[in-house]
């Protein structure tokens, strides 16, 4: 039986490997890393953000982006509304929540893994309840 391979992103910015940034990053399209990123990576494109992370490649903050295929080093919460594809060299110390998963032998996860059925994912207050938009619920 044939393994059913997904569509390679398009890439539209590459980050090259010497380079290290410090602050967010918001991006439309695909996104190529090799450096290194200390801040949060959010893919504004929806349905159409893509993050390739490869082994060279880190990110010290959250991720949130339609699809992650990471072969290299994320620390910090993911939020993937689609898929995640976790290579062989792949870390993650943090939450992964995902819609699909593909994870080679050898890929490190190390915290929760959590599947979302819906595309969006929500975020949770500290007691599971909704988060919502941080105003106070009324109750009745």
């Amino acid at each position: 039986m044939a393994r059913k391979r997904f569509k390679t992103p398009k890439v539209s910015t590459v980050i090259g490997k010497e380079t290290e940034i410090t602050g967010d990053i918001a991006f439309s399209g695909g996104l190529h890393l090799d450096g290194k990123v200390v801040g949060n990576v959010t893919g504004v494109e929806e349905g159409g953000s893509s993050l390739t992370v490869s082994e060279q490649g880190a990110i010290e903050g959250d991720v949130r982006v339609d699809v992650l295929i990471l072969n290299g080093t994320v620390i910090g919460d993911v939020y993937a509304s689609e898929r995640v594809e976790l290579a062989s060299q792949a870390r993650v110390t943090g939450t992964v929540y995902y819609h699909l998963l593909e994870m080679a032998m050898g890929a490190e996860v190390n915290g929760q893994l959590v599947h979302t059925e819906e595309k969006e994912t929500r975020m949770l207050g500290y007691d599971g309840e909704d988060g919502g938009n941080g105003e106070p619920q009324s109750e009745g």
